[in-house]
């Protein structure tokens, strides 16, 4: 598939199974998380990466945040399988740094990249994936779970697999009805 074909068919893999990325196709997701647009060369971003085992404690870490906000056991067994839809889930964070010529919305923006990027890479290679955010990003006890940073921010799950179904392709639209001159 070609860079441009890529780009113009893109769209998410909602439902993956097995096999997930083997250890070169991680390493070329990975190499392509970190090429995209990074000024001053910060590298604002750690890639979580959950598989096996540690697909279950990301689901632990989900529901015991609902636990501590008094969530009810429907969103508790949720959110506890939320991880277990895909072999893999990348928990991409950003980190910003404190930068006298690159604001932390500019950093933010370069792990937003670094996920997107991810994803086309697995595309490229025949995964499928799906970039998730949801409450579960922003919660405090999950970044504590996770070890982060009070700056540290959950920018989205990266889940990544096999295509369980064909996506139905979307309705295309053109770039010029969202455009407007100066």
């Amino acid at each position: 598939m070609d860079a441009i074909e890529l780009l113009l068919t893109r769209q998410s893999s909602p439902r993956l199974v097995e096999p997930g990325p083997d250890e070169a196709q991680l390493q070329t997701i990975l190499d392509a998380g970190v090429r995209v647009p990074d000024h001053a060369g910060l590298s604002p971003w750690e890639f979580i990466i959950a598989q096996g085992e540690g697909l279950s404690r990301l689901g632990g870490a989900f529901y015991n945040a609902v636990v501590k906000k008094g969530g009810d056991e429907v969103l508790q067994r949720k959110v506890r399988g939320m991880p277990l839809r895909a072999p893999m889930v990348i928990v991409v964070v950003a980190k910003p740094k404190v930068h006298a010529k690159v604001p932390k919305l500019e950093q933010l923006l370069s792990a937003g990249c670094a996920t997107m990027a991810m994803q086309q890479a697995a595309f490229a290679m025949g995964l499928g994936g799906i970039w998730r955010t949801g409450d579960m990003a922003f919660d405090e006890h999950v970044h504590q779970a996770l070890e982060l940073g009070g700056d540290d921010q959950i920018i989205g799950f990266l889940y990544l697999g096999t295509p369980a179904v064909k996506a139905p392709v979307k309705a295309t639209k053109s770039g010029a009805d969202f455009v407007r001159y100066l």
